[in-house]
């Protein structure tokens, strides 16, 4: 089994080797060990774990080495934390406190579990009574996981980070059929769901997990009908300009926002909210500035995304339309463009720089392709192959 494992490993190795063409031959096994090291846990590593790491590339197994890295806590106290930080706010801030939008995109690198489940899954991440003091999980505050934070707690240990169910925490309401993943925790809640149309929720998802905003999915072609009444169609008097520009951007948004129009976030409780069957007033709100627009009956949603000029996000998923979040969340993250994202954010956050040139574009569509791969979705082997195409530059 080892030596099928080293086979494979080495592999991969060769194929990263010819990527980089002479970067990774010109620096010796120690030196790549600690760039490695560097750059996955941003501290130098001990003696010990430098020579052992040093060992494993110079045997063939920089993955392997890798994995020895992001063993140290700080990989999740910090690097992980660092990444998933400016997901959870619109100010796209890594300088925010941990929560439970955080604490669940560290779990679930940690413990393997498929990255796409982020968006769709029955899933959260705790600190264990004894990690957090007795500070108990709520729903309206996140005391919680400041403490976990203000006492650095060791989040690489499964003993003080958690995985349940979102329906089992204390003083849940969401049955588990509208629970999906981060966009359901307090944190993402907190942010996106907050007052406003709801579209923003939409727009943080595809901004973060496919590296796409609604500008970058502007469609003319798409159809109108999910457009909804706030939206003018003669902004300034001039029609045109709805259907030269407005258009382009609601037409597909609108589609798909109406998957959250049963949840809200109380700004006076402090805690998310889930009305089935009924419909937040935040979506019908202005309706009189077109009356004949759409009006949000359910939380239904229908994909116009999938053909036209967004095509090529590389639509995977068997249905294009569904209801609710957790089938918008799973339609999502079966993209192409899903696993590329996340593949290009590890190598900015990894590499220091952005993908740039054919090598780089074909090292990050073949780690996509791996990503994909029996739909694996192991976020933590992406970390640890770019870490590796990296660690001779």
């Amino acid at each position: 089994m080892r030596l099928k494992k080293k086979l494979a490993n080495s592999v991969l190795y060769s194929f990263l080797l010819a990527s980089m063409g002479t970067q990774v031959v010109e620096a010796g096994a120690t030196e790549q060990a600690k760039r490695m090291h560097d750059r996955l846990v941003g501290i130098p590593p001990s003696d010990t774990t430098l020579n052992s790491m040093a060992t494993k590339i110079a045997d063939g197994e920089p993955i392997d080495a890798a994995y020895e890295a992001m063993d140290n806590p700080v990989f999740y106290s910090a690097t992980l934390k660092d990444f998933a930080s400016p997901w959870t706010n619109r100010d796209q801030s890594v300088f925010v406190d941990l929560n439970d939008f955080t604490a669940t995109v560290i779990g679930v690198v940690r413990d393997d579990v498929p990255f796409n489940f982020l968006l769709s899954e029955d899933i959260a991440y705790i600190g264990s009574a004894a990690a957090s003091n007795n500070v108990d999980y709520s729903q309206t505050d996140n005391n919680h996981y400041l403490e976990l934070q203000n006492n650095n707690v060791d989040l690489s240990d499964p003993n003080n980070l958690v995985r349940v169910k979102q329906t089992e925490l204390p003083g849940n309401t969401l049955p588990a059929s509208a629970t999906a993943g981060v966009t359901t925790t307090r944190g993402f809640a907190q942010s996106f769901l907050q007052a406003g149309t709801n579209r923003a929720a939409l727009n943080a998802v595809t901004t973060n997990f496919l590296c796409k905003n609604m500008e970058d999915l502007r469609d003319i072609t798409a159809r109108p009908e999910f457009v909804r009444q706030d939206v003018t169609r003669s902004p300034g008097g001039d029609s045109d300009i709805f259907f030269n520009d407005c258009l382009s951007c609601h037409a597909g948004m609108d589609a798909l926002a109406g998957a959250h129009a049963y949840y809200d976030f109380d700004e006076d409780t402090q805690q998310i909210v889930y009305t089935a069957g009924q419909v937040q007033p935040k979506y019908l709100q202005q309706a009189g500035t077109f009356r004949y627009g759409y009006a949000t009956t359910d939380d239904r949603w229908i994909n116009y995304w999938r053909n036209g000029p967004n095509s090529y996000l590389g639509w995977n998923g068997f249905e294009d339309s569904g209801n609710g979040a957790k089938s918008l969340g799973e339609e999502l993250a079966t993209t192409r463009q899903f696993a590329e994202c996340q593949v290009q954010q590890v190598f900015e956050q990894i590499c220091y720089r952005t993908p740039n040139g054919e090598a780089d574009l074909l090292a990050v569509a073949n780690i996509a392709t791996r990503f994909e791969q029996n739909r694996s979705y192991s976020m933590k082997r992406v970390f640890a192959e770019t870490a590796t195409y990296c660690m001779g530059e």
